[in-house]
């Protein structure tokens, strides 16, 4: 209870938290509005060069954050070709950033979680009399939880992100400063009660985050969430 006292009364780490989430948040919803639908179209159509979208898919899941960064912070600067748009340094240019992190990974997991039960789910509705765009809304309603699993995972690794918000961002207090940023920051300073609260604030986050994945993982593994 404590701690939770010492940091409810600390309101520029209440701010840092809540940009964090803001930033996050926004970041996996639209990589989800396009990487789900991205990822649907992949594994549901067959067209020439899908080979090689693929590969560049792959290869953009396993993107160090730091490149990202850099691509981003050269596109928004002022000699770059989005430099009049004046996002470089602000939460926006961080929601960009995280947002091309996040959306090969959704696109990816949407992918193989559609890939994995296209054949059989769309011969059943085939059977049916379904049509295409009710085939692909069945297999889609079949692929939930294996989506969220992705969603969520991505959730993740955009909030534990340090490398491409801080070259975007620029880490600037009470403007840019989130968690994995501050708790760097406050660390080098020697400030390390606040960097612990704020690191025991996004252990719990993670947990939580985690805590659905596991669960979604078992009710997919059908080892959980069985009611007698």
């Amino acid at each position: 209870m404590e701690f939770f006292t010492e940091l409810f009364k600390d309101q520029d780490l209440l701010q840092i938290i809540l940009r964090s989430l803001q930033v996050s948040t926004t970041a996996v919803v639209l990589g989800s509005i396009i990487g789900i639908p991205l990822g649907s179209f992949l594994a549901a159509r067959r067209f020439v060069g899908k080979k090689f979208v693929m590969t560049i898919l792959y290869t953009s899941m396993s993107l160090p954050p730091v490149v990202i960064g850099v691509v981003v912070y050269l596109l928004l600067s002022r000699s770059g070709p989005f430099g009049f748009l004046s996002l470089l340094y602000t939460p926006e240019a961080m929601i960009i950033a995280q947002f091309l992190l996040v959306m090969p990974l959704i696109t990816g997991l949407t992918f193989s979680a559609i890939n994995g039960m296209n054949q059989k789910y769309r011969m059943l509705a085939r059977t049916l009399g379904a049509t295409r765009f009710q085939e692909w809304l069945f297999i889609l309603t079949q692929a939930k939880k294996s989506i969220l699993i992705g969603v969520l995972t991505a959730y993740g690794r955009a909030l534990s992100e340090v490398g491409a918000v801080t070259i975007i961002g620029g880490n600037i207090e009470g403007h840019t400063r989130v968690m994995t940023t501050s708790i760097v920051l406050m660390t080098r300073q020697g400030e390390f009660i606040k960097a612990l609260y704020l690191g025991c604030v996004l252990l719990c986050i993670s947990f939580l985050v985690n805590l659905l994945f596991v669960k979604q993982t078992l009710e997919q593994l059908d080892l959980g969430g069985n009611k007698k």
